[in-house]
C-alpha cells in the first residue's frame, strides 16, 4: 500500500495504527459479520474505512468510534458516507456501550481491527456490558486469540481465557498475515467471533469474585493453588470443593473456577474490586 492509498495519512504509533488493505481479508470479515440493514452496527477503530465501506454497502447505518481526530473528521466529512455514519471521536475505553444500545433499542453488533495495545483491557470492559451486545467480530493479535480459545492445560490458557469463555461463546475464524496491513505489524493476527452468553455456562453469584480468583491464581501460575490462593481459600476448603490443592492455575476448568468464585462470594470481606 502506498502513501497515496493511505490518503496522505501518516500512521501514528501512539494509536497503534496498522491499516488493513487486503481485500480477501476484508471480504472474509464482512462475510463473517453478515450485516443487514436495521442492525445496531458499531465499528471500533475504522481508520481509513477499509471495513466501513463494504459494511455500509450491506447495512443501512453505522456508528464508528475513532480516537484519532483527523481520521474522525475524514469520516464526518466523507462525500458518500457522511449521512449514514454516526462518528464518535472518543477513547473507546470510556464509551458507554449500554447507553449506545439503549439509544438504538437493541443489542449492539461490534466489530473492528482493534489497536493491539488496548485489546485486552477493552475486552474486559466489554464483558462488563455483555448484556447489551449481540456479538463481536475482532481482528486481534494472533497470540491474544490463542488465549481467548485456549483450553485447560495449555500454556496459552489464563485469566483472559477463563473470563472470555465465561462471558462469551468463542469462535476462531481465520488467521491474517502481517502483509495484510500497512504498515505491517511485527506480529501475526487473527479474526475471532465472540457471542455473549444469554445465560452464563455456570452460575456465578458475584462476577467480581470470579475475576479476583482468576487474577490471583494466574498472577502466580507456577505455584500450586495451595500457595497461590492461600490468602483467599485454604487447602481444606479447596479439597471440600473437590479441587486438588496441588494443581496449578492452568489445570482448572471454567466450571471449577466458577465453583471457587461462588465459595469466595460467601465471604464478601475477601472480595476486592
Amino acid at each position: 500500500m502506498t502513501e497515496r492509498a493511505l490518503l496522505g495519512h501518516q500512521p501514528r504509533k501512539r494509536f497503534g495504527q496498522h491499516f488493513l488493505h487486503d481485500q480477501g481479508v476484508i471480504a472474509g470479515i464482512v462475510q463473517a459479520l453478515a450485516p443487514v440493514p436495521g442492525e445496531a452496527l458499531v465499528e471500533i477503530g475504522p481508520g481509513l474505512g477499509a471495513l466501513t465501506a463494504p459494511v455500509l454497502q450491506h447495512g443501512g447505518h453505522l456508528t464508528v468510534i475513532e480516537l484519532d481526530r483527523a481520521l474522525a473528521q475524514r469520516l464526518q466529512q466523507h462525500a458518500v458516507w457522511a449521512n449514514r455514519l454516526t462518528v464518535i471521536q472518543q477513547d473507546v475505553l470510556t464509551v458507554d456501550f449500554k447507553a449506545l444500545a439503549q439509544q438504538r433499542g437493541e443489542p449492539l453488533r461490534l466489530f473492528g481491527n482493534l489497536p493491539y495495545n488496548i485489546s485486552t483491557p477493552l475486552l474486559f470492559t466489554l464483558f462488563e456490558q455483555a448484556a447489551h451486545i449481540q456479538d463481536m467480530h475482532w481482528m486481534l493479535q494472533a497470540e491474544v486469540v490463542d488465549r481467548l480459545v485456549a483450553k485447560p492445560g495449555s500454556k496459552a490458557y489464563g485469566r483472559l481465557s477463563v473470563l472470555t469463555q465465561y462471558y462469551c461463546q468463542v469462535g476462531y475464524l481465520f488467521p491474517v498475515p502481517a502483509s495484510a496491513f500497512q504498515p505491517p505489524p511485527k506480529v501475526l493476527s487473527a479474526v475471532v467471533r465472540l457471542t455473549p452468553h444469554r445465560q452464563p455456562p455456570y452460575p456465578v453469584a458475584a462476577p467480581q469474585a470470579l475475576q479476583q480468583i482468576c487474577r490471583v491464581a494466574f498472577n502466580q501460575r507456577r505455584k500450586t493453588l495451595r500457595n497461590s490462593l492461600r490468602e483467599l481459600l485454604t487447602a481444606p476448603q479447596l479439597l471440600a470443593l473437590g479441587i486438588d490443592p496441588t494443581l496449578r492455575a492452568e489445570n482448572l476448568t471454567l466450571e471449577q473456577y466458577c465453583r471457587l468464585a461462588n465459595h469466595l462470594a460467601l465471604q464478601p470481606s475477601n472480595i476486592s474490586s
